[in-house]
């Protein structure tokens, strides 16, 4: 492989196929999503990331919502190609060796981009090390460690085995792969022979090459490690060079990545600015996410695009002119979305969903800031509204980390509100989150809700899968819904009153947006739907015209290109 200009994506999660258990959450689906895109756009490109012979982990809801969870089984090689070239990293002063597995993304035009999933389970290696990449966000710290070793320098070494000798720019999503400035340090250093020493030169040799996008403003998103673990697990000699990269007392991924790369991007507006905040001294640009239009638009609406949109698959901003389409299709093309959730919430779970019920759908991973219980504030309200504006119902779906015992809560609240809420508001709960089920909600719902607790929600992807098959969304205002919110246009915002202050407890910020929430269903959302329903399709158009047509992966992909990967050295912070 010698191509010149290869992009080479590095992360720790990548949604490829909803079969296979290679993501956790949101980070891996846009991963995958900007993987699929960039094989639409034909750009030259190459991925990196682990493969989880265990996955994530498959989960076990009981009748009161308390979740247990189990690896998954899975058949590696009925999705994917083993590879022959083996490379070798050192793990706590072991040798860990390391193949790769290929997976195919294969684009619009048949263009295709490579995957290379890395696997320490082979017979050279000892058994604990062998499972290395057996679980994705598994482990105790040393675990982790390891597996980003395996990820960051095992992955730029894999690729040089493979042949790729020319790659332009190494693209951290997430701080996880930071070790990869290692194994660039290395190579500069092999071009000034025997004895060499890192020098301010070689780190910004190494910066010209890196780009960091960051995703989180919750501390616990990035990964730490203190001294004597790192020089334990990592080795010494690296750790001596880390503290030329501001790492001298412990291991900070983020800040590596920071400091390591020479374009930096959050993942929205407001993201970037909360970053900037939280990292002072790097510029930090911005490229809002998106998602991949041809993955998470369902078949009615594809057929929809297909018949008064032609060529929308190979151009995503063509959603724009659906300004044109019949608000009947539209319609027709919901209720074929809408009758194969309601189908899949009644077998699943025995809720008796109602096709001609609004449905409001909440599905991500279930984390406490995301504040899923934020509907069930005040029960009697909520039977109330639904008793006096129109019937209610409600789909959720839903992992939480098996470490995250608030996360776990949250479901069984869920689960309790949804048995105290019998004969008034009807409520279900999906076990076992993933791409299809995901795709299932997003399409099928009426409205799409999202309460995340401000400025806690770095982006968010979901209300855009929701968009492109004409759901409206009825969020709080952070994340993309800052940029994608035009009131009573492409939805409703909830509380689009003034940002609380720092006084502002947590109580009373959940009171209040409980509040505004009952508001815009009671006032807004319930009455459009029952009583205007020619409104409710007006508002379906524009939120695919508007949001639909823009919060895509073809966008984002095009400006990683211009902003990222293009500049010429020397520009690319200005």
């Amino acid at each position: 492989m010698t191509e010149t200009g290869v992009v080479a994506y590095f992360s720790m999660e990548i949604a490829l196929e909803s079969a296979m258990p290679t993501y956790a959450g949101g980070l891996g689906v846009l991963a995958g999503d900007m993987l699929r895109s960039a094989a639409d756009l034909e750009v030259p490109m190459v991925a990196v990331t682990l493969l989880h012979r265990q996955g994530y982990f498959y989960q076990h809801l009981d009748a009161h919502g308390h979740q247990t969870e189990e690896p998954v089984h899975w058949s590696v090689d009925d999705y994917l190609a083993p590879l022959v070239p083996r490379v070798t990293v050192q793990v706590a002063g072991r040798p860990v060796h390391i193949r790769a597995w290929r997976y195919q993304v294969r684009g619009v035009t048949g263009c295709q981009v490579p995957v290379y999933l890395l696997d320490t389970d082979v017979s050279e290696n000892a058994p604990d090390d062998r499972t290395l990449t057996h679980v994705l966000y598994g482990g105790d710290s040393a675990y982790r460690l390891g597996q980003e070793i395996v990820l960051g320098l095992g992955g730029v070494r894999l690729l040089r085995a493979l042949g790729y000798r020319h790659i332009t720019r190494f693209h951290m999503n997430e701080g996880h792969s930071a070790l990869l400035v290692l194994a660039l340090m290395e190579e500069q250093l092999a071009a000034f022979g025997p004895g060499a020493m890192v020098t301010p030169e070689i780190i910004e040799a190494v910066r010209a090459q890196c780009v960091f996008t960051t995703h989180t403003p919750v501390p616990a998103g990035h990964d730490q490690f203190p001294s004597e673990l790192a020089r334990h697990v990592l080795g010494a000699p690296y750790c001596d060079w880390l503290q030329l990269c501001g790492q001298a007392t412990g291991l900070n991924m983020t800040d590596l990545a920071l400091h390591s790369a020479q374009f930096i991007n959050g993942v929205a507006m407001k993201h970037s600015e909360i970053s900037r905040g939280m990292f002072p001294g790097y510029p930090i640009h911005s490229i809002t996410n998106g998602v991949h239009a041809m993955t998470w638009t369902s078949a009615p609406f594809q057929a929809l695009y297909d018949q008064y949109l032609p060529g929308w698959r190979h151009d995503n901003f063509m959603l724009r002119y659906a300004i044109g389409m019949p608000g009947a299709a539209i319609w027709a093309a919901h209720q074929d979305a809408k009758r194969a959730l309601v189908t899949a919430v009644n077998h699943t779970t025995n809720a008796g969903f109602n096709q001609d019920v609004l449905t409001l759908g909440f599905a991500r991973r279930a984390t406490a800031y995301k504040r899923a219980g934020l509907l069930f504030h005040d029960l009697s309200r909520l039977r109330a509204i639904a008793e006096q504006r129109g019937p209610l119902q409600v789909v959720f779906a839903g992992k939480a980390h098996p470490r995250d015992a608030e996360g776990k809560e949250v479901i069984h609240a869920v689960h309790e509100a949804r048995d105290a809420l019998q004969g008034g508001v009807s409520v279900a709960y999906l076990p076992n989150y993933d791409m299809d089920l995901g795709k299932l909600v997003c399409a099928g719902v009426d409205v799409w809700l999202n309460t995340p607790l401000p400025p806690h929600e770095a982006s968010g992807t979901s209300g855009m899968k929701a968009a492109l098959n004409g759901v409206p969304s009825l969020s709080v205002l952070d994340g993309w819904w800052i940029e994608g919110h035009v009131e009573g246009v492409t939805g409703w915002s909830i509380d689009d009153g003034a940002s609380p202050s720092s006084l502002t407890t947590a109580q009373e910020l959940d009171a209040r947006h409980a509040a505004g929430l009952y508001t815009k269903l009671a006032e807004q959302v319930l009455p459009c739907f029952y009583q205007d329903r020619e409104r409710f399709i007006s508002i379906m158009r524009s939120t695919v015209m508007l949001n639909g047509a823009f919060f895509h992966t073809q966008r984002m992909v095009w400006q990683y290109l211009h902003n990222a990967y293009r500049l010429p050295v020397g520009q690319q912070n200005q």
